[in-house]
């Protein structure tokens, strides 16, 4: 066979054309690429000059695609190449299936062998159609250990129609690969736990496993403890919300109506009711296949986030108040035409300006209450002082009645009303007239009666 050469720009300046340009990969599909040694020594060459792994990657996913029509992924693309092979075997001697067998596993085996180190340098999809292909053609242990390392660190990027893998074993009583799935997530666990995979990593993979829960549950030969073990292979804080795992086991409950009760129990008790939505805790309550324990369990949960929730609007409520914000003092602002519900944090900033409030008040209701006490005492010192002038005065005898001073004072008035002249105050005349006063009888007694 007639070897060509492969062109230089693979090997120049000019290996950025590799991304995006797959019409650069047309050179793989000559006649001379279908050699699997020249193969191996040209992506050999490739990487001495240095090129990018993730280049390496996607040339061996593009050249093993084309030939080998199970790794494209495309339905199309198998049909066609399956017609055609057909074609030639009508046209040539036909190939025996072993024979076939033996070179695809030639072929994998090799592809495995000359993928890059580096992680994350091919997509995870293609090593889960590589993987599928190896288990069905019987390849190397070592190298189907080697697929399933290198599928485990990517497979937060992996999809349900590629994990779903069938089973190849004879021995095997279900139709899905279950068993590779839970070696698969028990591996990406342990990097969780290692702390090298990220928390939103696992909550994909908890997703991903819900999924193929759900599909693997239809099978009949699936057993219980396949099913138990894989659901926990993910850690509990993996899982954000229980539906799916609610729905995979509901389906399993159905496709296999001969589970005996405690097996039931022991299925639903994996069910955290805490984070099952509305929606799937109402289907859970009137879910007949469900054990009375577990269907009170959910009620229970119901009320008692019920409950939690009818406190929470009742404190916030009584709490709410008139503010510049609010000035309704409800939990309705105004915006335009419509009235809008307070969010969780305008209602923590209204407590916050309410319990403010409080503190002012008794501040300046402190404040008051220490005035009062200083006026009071202002007071008693000026009335303790005016009580000693008064003894005082009293004893000097100079201190006279207030009817006394009242009729001086008229007295005083008509005097000088009748022209007498000014009399100075002595202590005599004071004590004069202060007698008078007192003798003098008032003018209602004068009366003709």
């Amino acid at each position: 066979m007639k070897k060509t050469l492969s062109p230089e720009p693979i090997y120049g300046n000019q290996q950025e054309t590799l991304v995006g340009d797959m019409e650069y990969y047309t050179y793989f599909d000559e006649s001379c690429i279908q050699d699997m040694n020249y193969f191996v020594k040209t992506i050999t060459g490739i990487k001495s000059k240095g090129i990018r792994p993730d280049l390496i990657g996607s040339i061996i996913a593009h050249y093993a695609s084309k030939w080998l029509p199970d790794l494209s992924g495309n339905v199309s693309a198998i049909i066609s190449t399956s017609v055609e092979s057909k074609n030639h075997l009508n046209e040539t001697q036909p190939e025996s299936v072993t024979a076939s067998v033996m070179k695809k596993r030639f072929f994998v085996e090799t592809l495995i062998g000359i993928l890059p180190p580096e992680k994350d340098s091919v997509p995870c999809n293609f090593l889960l159609r590589l993987l599928r292909t190896a288990k069905m053609v019987g390849a190397n242990p070592n190298y189907l250990t080697e697929l399933e390392t290198r599928v485990s660190w990517q497979l937060d990027q992996a999809s349900l129609k590629e994990l779903m893998i069938p089973s190849f074993s004879y021995t095997s009583g279900t139709l899905l690969d279950v068993e590779l799935v839970t070696r698969l997530v028990n591996k990406f666990a342990g990097l969780d736990s290692e702390g090298v995979k990220t928390s939103a990593a696992l909550v994909k993979v908890a997703k991903l496993v819900d999924s193929y829960l759900a599909e693997a549950a239809v099978d009949g030969g699936l057993a219980l403890p396949e099913f138990i073990s894989l659901i926990t292979a993910l850690p509990s804080h993996a899982r954000t919300t229980e539906d799916g795992l609610y729905r995979a086991i509901d389906t399993y409950l159905k496709a296999h109506p001969q589970v005996l009760k405690q097996e039931r129990k022991e299925l639903c008790r994996l069910i955290d009711s805490r984070k099952l939505s509305p929606e799937a805790a109402l289907h859970a309550a009137q879910n007949d296949r469900l054990p009375v324990r577990a269907i009170i369990r959910v009620l229970f949960t119901e009320q008692t986030k019920l409950s939690r929730h009818m406190d929470w609007n009742g404190s916030s409520i009584s709490s709410t108040t008139k503010s510049p914000t609010n000035p309704s003092g409800s939990h309705y602002l105004e915006g335009g035409s419509a009235a809008r519900c307070l969010s969780k944090r305008e209602m923590n900033v209204q407590q916050a300006e309410i319990r403010r409030l409080r503190e002012d008040v008794v501040r300046l209701q402190s404040q008051c209450s220490a005035m009062h006490l200083q006026v009071e005492r202002l007071m008693e010192k000026k009335s303790s002082g005016g009580s000693k002038g008064f003894f005082r005065w009293k004893r000097l005898g100079l201190v006279p009645s207030i009817r006394g001073s009242v009729s001086v004072e008229k007295g005083e008035e008509e005097s000088g009303d009748n022209g007498e002249g000014f009399e100075p105050r002595t202590p005599g005349n004071m004590k004069t007239r202060l007698v008078k006063g007192r003798t003098t009888p008032s003018r209602w007694r004068k009366s003709m009666s």
